[in-house]
């Protein structure tokens, strides 16, 4: 294993890695000592790509990683560790509920997944908590995913398209994917057999890129948008979910248009426009850690 350290000075705006990735975009990580949304500060999380295991922690200065090979130009890509969130903010509109957010989790990143297992997670969250959606993600890479056994532990690849694609519908059903298990199966197929490729929104204007993911089997303009934003770089994207919805109608009623299409355009612009999904990303981590309990979308 390769060891080094990312000094927390180098990310432009700082970085809080526990807020990041438990902040409901990202559902390819795992925390080791298994207190994920709990709100405990400090703690390993590791994920595997291509075919590389990458662990990371956060102390008071750096961002420390174990990995298989060098970490660095990973991290920096996966958590977006050069976006200058201090100047994303400075850009942003001058809001009574964005200041808010950006006071109270100054740090979050949005993240930068792969693609497929992006589009599988969020084809699973609709009408799930996120804790719920980061198990039945856990489950498929242990039951279908490659496992790496490292320094005495087993660790868990995000299954292929083609592995997910041989899977039985009765079988996705055992990983408590309930009714998603067949829109997983037909995405996977369409993956795996090159009809088409999640990467392939990449370069298109925002609107066709988000139309071009709805092809997919379970696919609508939200999840499209998840996808967007938080795998295929497209930082203008705001996902309109159920907490984004709510603050539409107490926060900002003028944008609620009556349609997602004109919705989102009217959100976006009232969000900044370029980093608008950096706003909903906050907002919507803002909102959904304010109530009791874990909640959902």
């Amino acid at each position: 294993m390769e060891r080094g350290a990312i000094p927390l000075e180098t990310c432009p705006g700082g970085l809080d890695l526990r807020l990041t990735l438990e902040s409901g975009q990202s559902y390819h990580w795992r925390r080791e000592d298994g207190r994920l949304y709990e709100n405990a500060p400090g703690g390993w999380y590791h994920t595997v790509v291509d075919g590389e295991l990458l662990r990371a922690r956060q102390t008071d200065d750096a961002l420390e990683w174990e990995a298989t090979t060098d970490a660095v130009p990973y991290l920096r890509r996966l958590l977006r560790l050069d976006d200058d969130l201090d100047a994303i903010v400075a850009d942003g509109p001058d809001d009574s509920l964005l200041r808010e957010a950006y006071a109270a989790h100054r740090g979050l990143r949005i993240v930068n997944d792969p693609a497929f297992p992006c589009l599988i997670s969020f084809i699973c969250s609709a009408q799930m908590r996120v804790g719920r959606i980061h198990a039945m993600q856990t489950t498929l890479a242990e039951r279908f995913g490659a496992s790496l056994e490292i320094g005495g532990g087993t660790y868990h690849a995000f299954p292929t398209p083609e592995r997910l694609a041989a899977a039985s519908v009765e079988e996705l059903r055992e990983c408590s994917l309930g009714y998603r298990a067949p829109y997983v199966k037909e995405t996977a197929e369409m993956v795996a057999s090159g009809e088409a490729h999640p990467d392939e929104a990449l370069g298109l204007p925002y609107e066709d890129a988000r139309e071009f993911l709805t092809r997919f089997v379970g696919v609508g303009p939200k999840v499209a948008d998840c996808v967007l934003l938080f795998s295929l770089g497209y930082l203008q994207a705001v996902p309109l979910d159920t907490w984004l919805r709510s603050a539409i109608a107490e926060y900002y009623p003028e944008c609620d248009r009556g349609s997602y299409r004109e919705t989102s355009r009217a959100i976006r612009e009232r969000f900044g426009g370029e980093y608008a999904g950096y706003a909903q990303t906050y907002v919507f981590h803002h909102l959904r850690t304010a109530g009791t309990a874990e909640a959902g979308e």
